[in-house]
């Protein structure tokens, strides 16, 4: 088993390499990311609101809304007639 498994070496030696190269530039661009995005909007924006300068963060704003919330009148929401419905006790189950 050892002679095929080194009769691979150079292939092995290639992938590794390969592997190692794509590792490195993935945890750079961590090490990036965190000390040049995460640590300066923490800095600027956290402690901004922190120390009352800005408004405080609402959830609300940047959720979803749903359709009635935004003004469209959902005609399916209450489906009229007898049907295989998930709501509703039509008596049949």
């Amino acid at each position: 088993m050892l002679t095929i498994l080194s009769s691979f070496w150079p292939g092995y030696q290639f992938f590794w390499f390969v592997f190692f190269v794509i590792m490195l530039l993935i945890g750079f661009w961590c090490i990036i990311m965190f000390f040049g995005v995460v640590i300066p909007m923490w800095l600027t924006s956290g402690l901004r609101e922190y120390f009352g300068k800005t408004k405080p963060f609402d959830p609300e704003e940047v959720r979803r809304k749903t359709l009635p919330e935004q003004g469209a009148e959902v005609i399916y929401s209450n489906p009229k007639g007898e049907g295989p419905f998930l709501h509703g006790n039509h008596g049949h189950h």
